[in-house]
């Protein structure tokens, strides 16, 4: 099989990557190096630098290929309500593209990576089929991106499925990036030996999914019969916690005396966000193998063993407000 993987130099990309490659697969990747990273890659693999955006080199990288991985996106949810347009580009505009050289290439079957940022504040455990009701441009962009698939897909009789991760946490996550992954960023800078900066009171719950639960069932979702036209969680429903425990735990596994920097609270960030994985657990055989600490645990050793890193603050800031949270605008993480 012939598998196409966008951001395949980025965190999830490159795992699903090296996935396929251990299965003996042809996989073709490509990536905009925003947030990638070509240490990530794996051996084997036939990678392209390219932004998804650019329609002829996904023609050109999508010829032949049996199943497309659509994992390249900006994920940075926070940032988005200040970045509206770079956040369109890279979410909603990059997903059009890329499905415009599937149904030319008459690809088998297109798995769209969206998010949990599609139930915005509906009630949790977040289920499949809720109301959605995305409330940052993030969020707004995958579900638009979601509804993109759908019809695209159903008019050029593509199979399709719609995979919606948890905060997935694991090696190759970029740890320099400011705007996103809470852990990584809590990390980096802890074995900086930095206090970790928190906005609001900490009491934001979430659950976060270690890279290599994802994988597996991401892969069944490209392979499997039984789940065309699905959309389906993928994340742990156990160990819901709030950022403050987050912190607490790191600053346990790392032997540091917290004292966490309090900052006021981002807008439009949800409170509460976790998802249940019923149907990922009927459908996909899923399964938790990892716990939270032994993720976390792995993060760093990653980080140890690659150095810490200052914050690269790598986007920009479109809309110019008192509402950017200084942490950004001072660059103070």
């Amino acid at each position: 099989m012939r598998v196409f993987v966008t951001g395949a130099a980025g965190f999830l990309g490159s795992h699903l990557a090296d996935a396929f490659i251990a299965r003996n697969d042809e996989v073709v990747g490509c990536d905009n190096m925003i947030g990638g990273d070509l240490q990530n890659l794996p051996e084997g693999i036939e990678f392209e630098t390219a932004d998804c955006n650019d329609l002829s080199a996904m023609k050109r990288l999508t010829k032949g290929v049996d199943l497309i991985y659509h994992a390249a996106a900006i994920a940075t949810e926070g940032l988005s309500v200040f970045s509206p347009a770079l956040i369109a580009t890279h979410v909603y505009t990059n997903t059009a593209t890329v499905l415009a050289a599937a149904a030319t290439n008459k690809v088998k079957r297109f798995v769209h990576c969206s998010s949990m940022a599609r139930y915005g504040n509906g009630p949790v455990p977040y289920v499949e089929d809720q109301p959605l009701e995305p409330t940052d441009p993030y969020g707004i962009a995958k579900y638009a991106s979601e509804l993109l698939v759908r019809n695209v897909c159903d008019t050029y009789d593509i199979e399709y499925t719609i995979a919606v991760p948890h905060n997935i946490i694991g090696p190759k996550q970029k740890y320099d990036d400011p705007y996103r992954n809470v852990a990584s960023i809590m990390i980096n800078r802890m074995l900086q030996g930095k206090q970790p900066v928190i906005y609001g009171d900490g009491g934001q719950k979430r659950c976060f999914s270690f890279v290599k639960d994802c994988v597996n069932p991401l892969i069944k979702m490209g392979t499997l019969p039984n789940v065309v036209g699905e959309a389906i969680n993928i994340g742990p429903d156990e160990e819901y916690i709030s950022i403050l425990e987050l912190a607490e735990i790191i600053a346990e596994l790392l032997d540091f005396k917290l004292d966490p920097i309090m900052v006021p609270d981002r807008p439009r960030e949800v409170r509460y966000a976790t998802c249940s994985a019923d149907k990922a657990r009927r459908l996909l055989g899923y399964r938790t193998t990892v716990t939270l600490r032994e993720g976390l645990l792995s993060i760093i050793e990653w980080i140890s063993s690659h150095g810490t890193k200052p914050f690269e603050y790598h986007l920009p800031i479109e809309i110019d407000s008192p509402l950017v949270p200084a942490t950004w605008t001072s660059r103070l993480i």
